[in-house]
């Protein structure tokens, strides 16, 4: 009877043993997916709790936050830079281009110059400072944004008020009557016109906008505006492009600006709000945007 009770205590001890070895196995490869999330700067992930215990369920749900905390500031960083650049380029390009350009316009008009074959040489120094100028007027929209004036408002009768901009897109809007956000409307609808833009020239004919509330909403009234998944069924955003999308003047289309996503993260970001792209897309759709209210 001792000989066999013995067994047993040896079996038990050897399965605990085995189990948490196990357990451990899955918590380093657990460890390995973060840390390569974090070596490729993929700062969104998301890594299941189910089968941890308490303490581990806590900590890794920390480390999801974490993930979502970290992106935004990478987020706020790098606008943050941008905006300390184009200061400088435009100062300093302006500061190259004016004389340029008006010392060429006063050639043309000289009466020595027309006709002959400098004409046309100078006529090309002239259109090409002006469309340099053109480039850096775009770089100001980036740097000279007026602060935005916030104020309360339905966020479903603003949604409902984008289809009249966009009749030929089919919309569906899940946002609850009592939603209430703080922003700037005219600001907020430029945001909404460039992610509408930027679908259809992508294809898109349905696009989907859908509130989430906060899973654990204790701090803040149940109305208070949390997050915002804008959808649409245009091309797939390939992994490539989609690390580049928020950077200014990056394009895929041979006449896009470049500035449309970036300026709508500006301009979300002066009023506390965070724009990025999902990973994963919601069901039905190919691309999901995320607008997101950091205050939160």
């Amino acid at each position: 009877m001792t000989a066999t009770l013995i067994t047993i205590v040896i079996i038990i001890f050897l399965l605990i043993l085995c189990t948490v070895y196990w357990h451990q196995y899955l918590l380093r490869d657990r460890a390995g997916l973060m840390r390569d999330a974090m070596r490729h700067r993929d700062f969104s992930f998301r890594l299941p709790t189910r089968g941890l215990l308490f303490g581990e369920r806590a900590l890794q749900e920390l480390l999801n936050d974490m993930g979502e905390d970290i992106q935004k500031l990478v987020a706020r960083g790098e606008v943050e830079s941008w905006q300390r650049l184009t200061r400088v380029l435009t100062h300093e390009i302006m500061n190259a281009t004016t004389p340029i350009h008006s010392i060429s316009q006063a050639y043309l008009s000289h009466p020595d110059i027309k006709g002959t074959p400098y004409e046309e040489g100078i006529k090309a120094i002239r259109d090409t400072s002006m469309g340099l100028s053109a480039f850096v007027d775009s770089y100001r929209k980036l740097a000279q944004l007026q602060d935005p004036i916030l104020k309360d408002f339905s966020l479903q009768a603003f949604c409902n008020t984008l289809p009249t901009l966009h009749p030929h897109i089919q919309w569906d809007i899940e946002v609850p009557s009592d939603i209430i956000i703080h922003a700037d409307e005219n600001m907020l609808r430029q945001v909404f016109i460039n992610i509408t833009r930027n679908a259809t020239e992508a294809g898109a004919k349905s696009i989907g906008i859908k509130h989430i509330p906060h899973p654990q909403n204790t701090r803040h009234h149940s109305s208070t505006f949390c997050k915002l998944q804008i959808s649409n069924d245009g091309h797939t955003i390939p992994d490539d492009v989609a690390r580049e999308i928020f950077i200014p003047f990056f394009t895929t289309k041979p006449q896009g600006s470049g500035i449309g996503l970036s300026l709508s993260r500006q301009m979300l970001m002066m009023q506390g709000l965070s724009l990025s792209l999902r990973e994963h897309p919601i069901k039905g759709y190919n691309v999901t945007f995320e607008m997101e209210n950091d205050s939160i």
